[in-house]
């Protein structure tokens, strides 16, 4: 009896793969063709073949896998089996299309990046990489509607035996290609479904092999470096002044080294080339992650990355960055950018440095406009908008000055102000001799992408013709640089996802250079300081800790750093030794021109290996341990709430597997039940984690306020103003604090500022007249309520409120 119910389980089963594996090679065959370019029909044939076999591979471990699971429900009874592995098929099919949606926007696959982002960050990524149209709606409902025809026809069609015959056929043609052929395991072939599993999984192994760093009392701090080994190779290059320089680091979002200088697809930053041929430019130059999140720690601290990047570290170490530096050497610091600082966590760096301002999406107001939005999804303020808001915030800070801008019109969805235009200037340059490095059509075909290039690059052109006539350039030093490379056109290899430009601009250079020694952004924040503690005797420091080495001004190709590079957060896969880029297991030799081709060298492929697990225990340990600079009185400014056993583990139970916003919402239902002191506490795991978490910050002001300590609330609330002036919650909640504790005039100046503001809520104008009520200013209440009243006057508090007046 158990024979035949595994013998018709088995032959069931198998058509319930066999479905799945069609269904997968029909995603497979529609990804092919949205994704098809100019290519030989051996590329394209190739590239069917090793991604419909890579399906079936993942398909039959899938099979393998759960085969006994559904024995098991088959067991309890004879369509158990049946159902739950249907509807576990209907769900892997959606993950797939998921998964091939997102790699057709990105052009890449997602892995173990995933664990690296919260809830809010993918959807605000996600948001602004699709369009959520009828068309996706259907996608995935026909989809699966798909896979279910498929299984239907099979059954009723294919004979038992078929599936198994399929099965056993494609199993003998692909376990040679997949244990003993290198180009079938390439990421472009890999099925969605099992990069992401084998991703993840092989993060969980990595995270392993690198926590065993050998420690002795010489290496405790394995990155400390005394600070006079760190050469001053800028400083030949710049006429100094007795006054310390302005720094200014530009962060352009998406500009990889390959659309500018001539490269394959430049021609599109007309102002950037311009400005490279009057600077020290480097050619062959990396960011040193793949995406944005590792810049700030990379480019301005010299960071290492932790497991799935620098920001991500729950409890930040201690470090040196040019941030804390320089604020220690009378700087002025701020950063700027027309996102919310919260993204990748930015705001905690951000606070740990004690940067004085911090301007983000929350402190541009009502005069600017945000970039258009898609499905009502906008990433904040475009580029000229946010050079404006910088120009407008630098003579009232004093010098010197250290400002980090960064950019992102450059950034799916490619929304800006006046993009029709832009569009029309991509045409006309299209339509002249100029010379591409790709076909005309493949730029007509991503048009938004090369018009938003044009937008950006006149953006930065703008701002820096204002910043000569209103500012102080003669004494500016300008550092400009990619973010990483823009991610939705296709990369010619491994290594230029990383490639991009370097440029360091100021009237004070004596001549222009170009460099082809490779460095990374690593190395700009050892050379910046070590170039200012040499040329304008900075504060004694005896020892820095530093990634990098610093830059290297060789105008011949050659590399003397050891670069770790990581694709997304976790993807820690990718590392320059020498001459050589190791990625996925395999070495390819970099060229002069910065181009890869792989080689068989078992020698070198084993020392650049060993070498770079050596590099991952030491960033793991680093970072774990807080291993990477001794803690000094400069690090005391660190604004972190620490907690209790107790409180730790009513954090735990109330906060765990939830979103900030989730917690944020039962400490508000708490605060609502009259346990404050949970809400408070709630509040506080915000903060400690989202700084810049208005809501937690108010919550945690209005219960103080409730509870009648007034100096403790009012600090806070001033604080949340700061921080989003154009919010008008933080407004009305310190209003209702100075009333409660007779502070009217503190609360006539609140008022007012919310005016000032363009606030427009009308109960921030009704507690005025209230204020001015209780100052005995009755004229002034008047004036506040008939106004209210003349666009209100069916309001029955506003008008009981007259009559007290009178």
């Amino acid at each position: 009896m158990k024979a035949n119910l595994l013998k018709k389980s088995f032959f069931t089963y198998s058509k319930i793969i066999i479905a799945l594996l069609v269904t997968f090679w029909l995603l497979s065959l529609t990804e092919v063709f949205l994704r098809l370019k100019a290519s030989s029909i051996d590329e394209i044939l190739q590239l069917v073949v090793y991604k419909l076999l890579n399906d079936f591979w993942i398909v039959l471990l899938i099979g393998v896998l759960f085969f006994p699971v559904y024995y098991l429900f088959n067991l309890l009874h004879s369509k158990y089996g049946s159902l739950v592995f249907v509807a576990f098929g209907v769900f892997l099919v959606l993950i797939e299309l998921s998964l091939v949606k997102y790699s057709t926007i990105t052009l890449l696959n997602l892995g173990a990046d995933l664990l690296g982002y919260s809830y809010d960050d993918i959807y605000k990524t996600v948001a602004s990489s699709a369009s959520f149209s009828i068309v996706n709606y259907l996608l995935f409902l026909l989809v699966p509607l798909s896979f279910l025809t498929i299984l239907y026809f099979f059954k009723r069609k294919m004979s038992d035996i078929l599936p198994i015959k399929i099965l056993l056929i494609l199993s003998i043609l692909i376990v040679p290609l997949k244990f003993f052929g290198t180009e079938f395991n390439e990421v472009k072939y890999q099925n969605k479904l099992g990069f992401l599993a084998t991703d993840i999984l092989q993060f969980k192994l990595r995270k392993l092999q690198a926590s065993n760093y050998h420690i002795t009392e010489e290496n405790e701090y394995p990155l400390l470096k005394f600070t006079k080994d760190t050469k001053d190779v800028l400083g030949s290059f710049f006429n100094t002044k007795s006054q310390k320089p302005n720094i200014m680091v530009i962060i352009l979002e998406g500009v990889g080294s390959e659309f500018v200088d001539g490269n394959s697809y430049s021609g599109f930053t007309p102002y950037l080339d311009s400005l490279i041929t009057r600077s020290l430019y480097w050619e062959n130059f990396v960011s040193n992650t793949g995406r944005t999140f590792g810049v700030l720690p990379s480019l301005i601290a010299s960071l290492p990355y932790g497991e799935t990047g620098f920001l991500e570290i729950s409890k930040i170490p201690t470090h040196l960055s040019l941030f804390n530096l320089l604020k220690e050497n009378g700087y002025t610091t701020s950063y700027y950018t027309g996102a919310p600082s919260s993204f990748d966590k930015i705001d905690k760096f951000l606070e740990y440095n004690d940067v004085d301002f911090i301007v983000d999406e929350n402190k541009f107001g009502p005069s600017y406009v945000k970039t258009g939005s898609v499905d009502g999804f906008s990433w904040g303020y475009p580029d000229a908008e946010m050079f404006k808001k910088v120009l407008s915030t630098l003579k009232e800070k004093k010098q010197p000055r250290f400002d980090v801008i960064a950019t992102l019109s450059n950034h799916e969805p490619f929304m800006f102000p006046n993009k029709a235009i832009y569009e029309r200037k991509v045409d006309s340059i299209l339509n002249t001799s100029q010379n591409f490095g790709v076909s005309k059509e493949e730029i007509e075909s991503k048009k938004d992408i090369y018009a938003t290039l044009l937008y950006s690059d006149n953006s930065l052109k703008t701002f820096m013709k204002d910043y000569e006539e209103e500012h102080d350039i003669e004494n500016t030093i300008f550092i400009i640089t990619g973010d990483h490379r823009l991610i939705p056109i296709e990369q010619k290899d491994k290594l230029c996802r990383f490639h991009v430009p370097l440029l360091i601009y100021s009237p004070m250079l004596k001549r222009a250079q170009r460099f082809k020694s490779v460095s990374s952004h690593w190395d700009v924040a050892p050379s910046i300081y070590s170039f200012l503690n040499n040329n304008y005797l900075l504060k004694p420091l005896k020892q820095t800790a530093w990634m990098g080495s610093g830059l290297d001004t060789v105008k011949k190709f050659r590399n003397i750093h050891q670069i770790g590079l990581m694709r997304y957060k976790g993807g820690l896969k990718d590392f320059i030794y020498d001459e050589y880029l190791y990625s996925d297991g395999s070495l390819y030799k970099i060229n002069s021109s910065f181009e890869t081709h792989k080689i068989n060298d078992k020698k070198m492929l084993e020392t650049v290996k060993d070498s770079f697990n050596s590099f991952k225990r030491m960033n793991n340990y680093v970072t774990e341990q807080d291993k990477i600079y001794p803690f000094t009185e400069m690090h005391k400014k660190q604004k972190r709430i620490k907690f209790s056993v107790e409180e730790q583990e009513l954090i735990r139970e109330t906060a765990e597997g939830k979103t900030f916003d989730e917690v944020f919402l039962i400490a508000r239902a708490k605060a609502f039940e009259g346990d404050r002191e949970t809400a408070r506490l709630l509040c506080d795991f915000i903060l400690n984690s989202m700084p810049n978490h208005v809501d937690a910050r108010i919550l945690k002001g209005r219960t103080l306020s409730w509870d009648g300590k007034y100096n403790e609330a009012e600090p806070l609330l001033l604080e949340a103003i700061e921080r989003h002036p154009f919010y008008d919650d933080s407004y009305l909640a310190l209003l209702d604090m100075y009333r409660w504790s007779g502070q009217e005039s503190k609360s006539v100046i609140t008022a007012k500022k919310a005016f000032r503001n363009k606030i427009k809520n009308p109960s921030v104008a009704f507690k005025l007249a209230m204020g001015y009520q209780k100052l005995a200013q009755k004229e002034q209440a008047f004036r506040v309520i008939d106004s209210l009243l003349e666009i209100y006057p069916e309001n029955e508090e506003y008008i009981k409120f007259k009559k007290v007046l009178k």
